[in-house]
């Protein structure tokens, strides 16, 4: 291999995060406190909507476990989701003893298909959650309509959707009863490990709060400051542990002044790679709606019945050339758990399990120059038999 490897994602750390770190390290706040309630409050000032309340949380998992919870999810409780997610959606369901439905896609989107959560539907079925695949918004006017009339909750998965529209607002401003956002490592921003739950309900907020940190009446932060008397809390529920660092949040009061430059950039890959593609056997990412945003989180590339090469040869040939790529994702209906308690098969999802067959994730991240983008492209053609 004559040039460096390409890996598939990597964050896009800077001197503005190492410094707000390193001020982190010297304040003596080295876990929840300061820092951490500032980038609660500068998450809702990007959402740009003062009625929400943005709970930061250790990961995008925790949240929706916290949200769930929150939400009085539990035994005899059923929760639809897509079979097309990572297991994270559906795992929190099962923390509360609730049950998993599971529902196949829209193979035009890759989003949850709002039919077949009507089809879904039981009496058992409290709480809805879509996933914004890839950093493009689910239909959510339609889930969020069902919803209302079916008198289900809704939770979304947000993980990849920062910052994505829906009806031109802000995933995360919706009529949802909340949205997660993640900040792991390869997402649109990052703290390392983290996530934010964001809610207009505030009792909703208010007990996710508690059950962040143990169940305690007072976080960290409210107990070591100067209010009296400081070392008092009450234990009112078998809580979590699941707040979130000073320390990340620093890296994340950073990253979120760069998320629409961020955006932007993985936007103009995206189109760069739906032009350079257009003419091979493949599907090309879907595309959101006019006047819409898409976070661009992944790059998926489906290939055609006409493709020379299948899925997995098609990954060894990029790897071969140098270039990093992913699966996004092995859905939950494969795997063994999720197969095995529900008697799921892949019949059961036809859609999604065409998609998880042909499609591969390619590298779209800020790091990449135009150059590594280049290099994508003429991986993908030479693999597939199209040039370079």
């Amino acid at each position: 291999m004559s040039k460096p490897f390409l890996p598939f994602a990597m964050p896009d750390i800077g001197d503005d995060e190492i410094a707000e770190v390193v001020d982190t390290l010297r304040s003596g706040w080295v876990t929840t406190g300061p820092k951490a309630k500032r980038f609660e409050a500068d998450f809702a000032a990007f959402l740009g909507d003062a009625s929400l309340h943005c709970i930061a949380v250790n990961s995008a998992t925790a949240g929706l476990h916290l949200a769930l919870e929150a939400l009085g999810i539990g035994p005899g409780d059923e929760v639809i989701t897509t079979t097309h997610t990572f297991t994270a959606t559906a795992e929190v369901v099962r923390y509360l003893g609730a049950d998993v439905k599971l529902v196949d896609i829209d193979p035009a989107t890759l989003n949850i298909d709002p039919r077949l959560i009507e089809a879904a539907v039981t009496p058992k079925t409290k709480a809805i959650i879509p996933v914004h695949y890839g950093g493009l918004a689910a239909d959510m006017p339609a889930i969020l309509a069902l919803a209302q009339r079916r008198g289900l909750a809704v939770v979304e998965d947000a993980a990849h959707a920062l910052p994505t529209t829906s009806g031109g607002r802000l995933v995360g401003t919706l009529a949802s009863d909340a949205a997660v956002f993640s900040f792991y490592a390869n997402k649109t921003i990052t703290t390392g490990e983290g996530g934010m739950l964001v809610t207009r309900d505030a009792a909703l907020a208010k007990r996710a709060q508690v059950m962040r940190l143990h169940g305690m009446s007072r976080d960290a932060f409210d107990r070591f400051t100067a209010q009296v008397p400081s070392w008092y809390y009450e234990i009112v529920a078998p809580g979590f542990k699941y707040n979130l660092t000073d320390i990340a949040a620093a890296i994340g009061l950073q990253q979120l002044k760069k998320a629409h430059a961020f955006a932007q950039r993985r936007t103009q890959i995206a189109q760069r790679f739906n032009a350079a593609f257009a003419r091979l056997p493949v599907l090309t990412a879907p595309e959101p709606p006019a006047g819409e945003l898409h976070a661009w989180h992944l790059y998926p590339l489906r290939l055609r019945d006409d493709a020379p090469v299948g899925r997995d040869a098609l990954i060894e040939r990029l790897f071969a050339r140098g270039i990093g790529c992913s699966v996004h994702y092995i859905p939950l209906h494969q795997q063994p758990y999720w197969r095995e308690r529900y008697g799921l098969t892949a019949a059961m999802f036809p859609h999604s399990q065409r998609v998880y067959e042909r499609q591969l994730s390619l590298p779209i991240y800020t790091r990449m120059s135009d150059a590594d983008v280049e290099r994508v492209i003429d991986a993908v053609r030479g693999a597939l038999g199209g040039g370079a």
